[in-house]
């Protein structure tokens, strides 16, 4: 059974920075997978953060333009561990912070308070 398990997130001002990461058991190709970080307001929809894909010796990332530029994603095969490093954080950052593999399966959320 593949589990999920975020961690790093908290409280903290507008301009400051938070590193999240999430941890993939269970997983036997985990490096083959895209992985990546969804997220989701008080009254919203769950939405796209961003993902990262390895091909060969290649990470290829995609990322929301809400946080492109300020937020960087990364992943450490051999440790089947997904980072999100969040910079410059706004208080529209707000929100319960989801880990995702290949789509299907989700982490338990990991709540990110920005405050102004």
């Amino acid at each position: 059974q593949v589990q999920l398990v975020e961690s790093g997130g908290g409280l903290v001002q507008a301009g400051g920075s938070l590193r999240l990461s999430c941890v993939v058991t269970g997983s036997s190709d985990f490096t083959l997978q895209t992985v990546g970080w969804y997220r989701q307001a008080p009254g919203k929809t769950r939405e796209f953060v961003a993902d990262i894909m390895t091909r060969g010796s290649r990470d290829i990332r995609a990322y929301s333009d809400s946080v492109r530029g300020r937020f960087t994603i990364s992943r450490d095969n051999a440790k089947k561990t997904l980072f999100l490093q969040m910079n410059n954080l706004k208080p529209e950052d707000t929100g319960v912070y989801y880990c995702n593999r290949a789509t299907i399966d989700w982490g338990q959320g990991i709540q990110v308070t920005v405050s102004s």
